[in-house]
């Protein structure tokens, strides 16, 4: 039987995991570091958890363990609690995903430096078997582009990326054979994770914000027809799970990803959602260079000799639909670092995971979209870019 410690279960993926992991009968106990004032605080963490898609808590299998990865003692009161002398398997799920360079010392913080912390907790386990870090497939840099990428590619320290985030990832990666033996490492690099491809509210609206707002735009500085590598949650849980308990693992890295077979593109995926909104005018994606003269034109600054001038249709919408032009900037300023990544055309190779489980492959993404479009309706665009 496994005895699991899992971090990161109040996030997007890690809920999944965890919900995912409960219902396996060859697991004893999954102990969840959570961040709370008060072991009542904790559960009702866990309650929200499970109670979101109506799945059921056992609070005999499932344990809250108080704790947060930015405390500089974690690893001396995770090593002092007995509770987890029978720790066997970890899934470190917890990471701070933001965008934005102002949080780029929080990233660094929770996503190196907290990682460390339960590195050196997870030395001191004598029947520890496996530890699976959950990174990412984009730490292979803004150079890589247009192509199908293997995992053997990353990580590799010499290239540039978009954001800090990817950058802390493959620190992570690092970091990993620093402290433990190289056969008790998993590393699983999910490619974007967007949305649920089932027909219900998921878990978080990361990513399909930056659909939602590309919706809301209708003309976009990016290109259309760029490879896109997008998965469902639900898909993502149940490979890494698979993965997790394969017999069959040949591999300490894994690509969980949508790959050649169910890639998708920004024209995709816009064109499966483009008739449930018939009062927007249509899409129109423009160069990426023209970003500069679409901000300007938020700032009142653009000047009438444009390249914006072509495209007075979506200028009279932008002005309709928005009191003021500076809810532009801020839409624009959250959505770049998206749209630089949509540019890079990346695609991430699957072989390995579909060797060594059964999960076959995700549903495309323009397919799965067209049963959350009452989701996207809903974001609150201008709120979620303030925390990109």
């Amino acid at each position: 039987m496994a005895n699991i410690f899992i971090t990161g279960v109040t996030g997007f993926l890690g809920g999944e995991l965890l919900i995912d992991l409960s219902k396996r009968k060859d697991i004893d106990k999954i102990y969840c570091l959570i961040r709370a004032e008060s072991e009542k605080t904790a559960s009702k963490r866990l309650s929200y958890i499970f109670s979101f898609h109506e799945d059921h808590l056992n609070l005999d299998k499932i344990i809250p363990i108080i704790g947060d990865l930015t405390e500089e003692d974690l690893s001396s009161r995770l090593i002092a609690d007995k509770r987890l002398s029978d720790v066997n398997l970890i899934v470190h799920a917890a990471a701070n995903t933001s965008f934005s360079p102002i949080y780029d010392k929080m990233v660094e913080q929770v996503n190196i430096h907290g990682l460390e912390k339960i590195l050196n907790w997870s030395k001191t386990l004598k029947k520890l078997k496996t530890f699976l870090y959950i990174g990412t497939a984009t730490i292979c840099g803004k150079e890589t582009t247009n192509r199908l990428i293997k995992e053997e590619e990353s990580p590799n320290v010499n290239v540039k990326h978009l954001v800090r985030y990817t950058y802390t990832k493959m620190m992570g990666e690092l970091l990993l054979k620093q402290y433990l033996p190289e056969e008790k490492i998993l590393i699983a690099r999910p490619s974007i994770i967007m949305g649920d491809s089932r027909q219900w509210v998921p878990r978080s609206y990361v990513i399909m914000w930056a659909l939602a707002s590309i919706n809301f735009l209708r003309l976009v500085p990016v290109n259309s027809n760029a490879s896109l590598d997008i998965i469902p949650v639900d898909y993502a849980s149940s490979a890494i799970v698979k993965l997790l308990f394969s017999e069959k693992r040949k591999y300490n890295v894994y690509h969980i990803s949508a790959g050649s077979k169910s890639a998708t593109t920004l024209l995709m995926l816009t064109r499966a959602i483009e008739s449930y909104f018939p009062d927007k005018p249509t899409f129109n994606f423009i160069d990426r260079e023209l970003t500069r003269e679409v901000k300007l034109w938020a700032r009142k600054k653009l000047n009438g000799n444009n390249a914006l001038k072509n495209y007075t249709e979506y200028l009279n919408y932008w002005n309709r639909e928005m009191e003021d032009s500076g809810d532009l900037r801020i839409l624009m300023g959250g959505l770049d670092p998206y749209l630089s990544f949509i540019e890079l055309g990346q695609v991430f190779d699957n072989t390995r995971l579909q060797q060594d489980t059964d999960a076959g492959f995700p549903e495309p993404a323009h397919e799965y979209i067209k049963r959350s479009v009452q989701f996207i309706e809903n974001i609150d665009i201008f709120e979620a870019a303030l925390e990109p």
